[in-house]
């Protein structure tokens, strides 16, 4: 994934810059918004900083959306309810407040693009099935799975669950970015109901994934056999799951 940084603060940018290629994303960094706003190289999502030297980057924001559709973060040391409330009207897809971790902004980013990739599936009609390995398919529209054809009864939680770990095979996954993702972002209950739908998930799909617990992190998933395929038809026949 491509990442245009819009930030003029040095020390943040190179400390972003460096969480986020260790997680594999590729950085582009511009310190000003005419920068940015010349940027010509493709991008998958923007992180803008507010406080740019030669513009206000709300004027930034604006002007990018204006152009298109690409996911817009602002990072922003103004934590006042306004530049949130204004940023996100002028078309940002989320708002992060400094100070902040990189792993806060991963996750970030992860989830605005699972929401642009579920809006352009809808648009396009296209939010079929995915396959995963020769045997897993997730019918997320249907709201289904199948194994080998046939349909694995799950409980409405291990669905979801299953289905946000599939999202990127082989990504590890924090329990907050799980439980915000899986139950609500205002959950305050104990984190061991994660800890129990991750063994049943284990139980019924054993051979076909692989859940690995890292230690004081989360989870990551990987396909037994192979990794994701494209969107695809669900193979045999198969009934609602319960």
């Amino acid at each position: 994934m491509h990442v245009l940084l819009v930030e003029d603060d040095e020390p943040v940018a190179e400390s972003l810059r460096r969480g986020l290629r260790r997680y594999g994303f590729e950085v582009d960094w511009v310190t000003t918004g005419a920068a940015a706003l010349a940027h010509s190289d493709p991008y998958d999502v923007v992180l803008l900083d507010l406080g740019l030297p030669d513009t206000d980057g709300l004027d930034v924001c604006k002007a990018l959306r204006e152009r298109g559709d690409v996911p817009i973060i602002v990072i922003s040391a103004r934590s006042d309810e306004t530049d949130r409330v204004v940023g996100l009207e002028l078309g940002a897809d989320d708002y992060v407040s400094k100070p902040f971790g990189v792993r806060e902004v991963i996750a970030r980013i992860r989830a605005v693009m699972r929401r642009v990739q579920r809006r352009t599936a809808a648009d396009s009609g296209t939010g079929g099935a995915d396959r995963y390995g020769s045997r897993l398919t997730v019918d997320r529209k249907a709201a289904r799975v199948h194994v080998d054809g046939e349909v694995v009864a799950l409980a409405p939680k291990e669905y979801d669950l299953l289905s946000f770990l599939t999202e990127e095979p082989g990504a590890l996954m924090s329990r907050e970015q799980i439980m915000e993702a899986v139950w609500d972002a205002n959950w305050f209950g104990p984190t061991k109901t994660l800890d129990v739908h991750v063994a049943a998930l284990r139980r019924k799909f054993a051979g076909v994934v692989a859940i690995e617990a890292v230690r004081g992190v989360g989870f990551r998933l990987e396909v037994v056999g192979g990794t994701a395929a494209g969107p695809g038809p669900v193979p045999g026949p198969g009934g609602p799951a319960s």
